[in-house]
């Protein structure tokens, strides 16, 4: 199989897949290495395929959604239901970030879409030894979602801002995280 049998296959196994797809797995089973993937991958984001990368492997985005970024504050307890009340709606909570004033921006990917995701996340959360990133920035912190319309992302907002979890931005936040090429 030549590289762009392979790149073709990808593409037909991330977009038949409703779960991220592991670069191990992929490498298994089209019997190249991971470097081979990552460089397919590398390709096919250049031609333009809208594929994420999360914590649990690659995903391709579908082409309708939109997204907006939210700034949010609440408690850790709160965690669970802030991102259940986000997929209730029908939105993919695609990463979290923070703005730290001498850092900049730290981002970490998520990509939950369900109660089960958000079920799995706060279990690694309360299993392991690490903090919400959200602890770095006294509560304050971000998720860029990913919805199929506008209306789904207004009514996120609504609720989020009913349930208080909604916060304002400061002067010294920038309104434009990535930048017009990163986003």
């Amino acid at each position: 199989m030549n590289g762009e049998q392979r790149r073709k296959k990808i593409i037909e196994r991330l977009s038949q897949s409703g779960t991220p797809v592991p670069g191990v797995a992929l490498a298994k089973e089209l019997a190249v290495s991971r470097q081979v993937v990552v460089q397919d991958i590398a390709l096919l984001r250049a031609n333009g395929t809208n594929i994420l990368s999360t914590n649990r492997g690659y995903l391709v985005q579908e082409e309708n959604a939109t997204s907006r970024v939210f700034k949010v504050i609440h408690s850790d307890d709160e965690v669970e239901e802030e991102l259940n009340l986000i997929v209730d709606l029908g939105g993919v909570v695609e990463d979290v970030f923070v703005y730290h004033k001498v850092y900049g921006v730290l981002r970490a990917d998520m990509n939950i879409k369900s109660r089960r995701d958000v079920r799995e996340y706060v279990q690694t959360l309360e299993s392991g030894k690490s903090s919400l990133l959200k602890n770095v920035t006294s509560g304050y912190h971000y998720h860029t979602i990913r919805a199929d319309s506008t209306e789904i992302l207004d009514m996120i907002q609504e609720e989020l801002q009913k349930k208080g979890f909604l916060a304002k931005l400061q002067d010294y936040e920038p309104v434009d995280f990535w930048g017009e090429d990163e986003k």
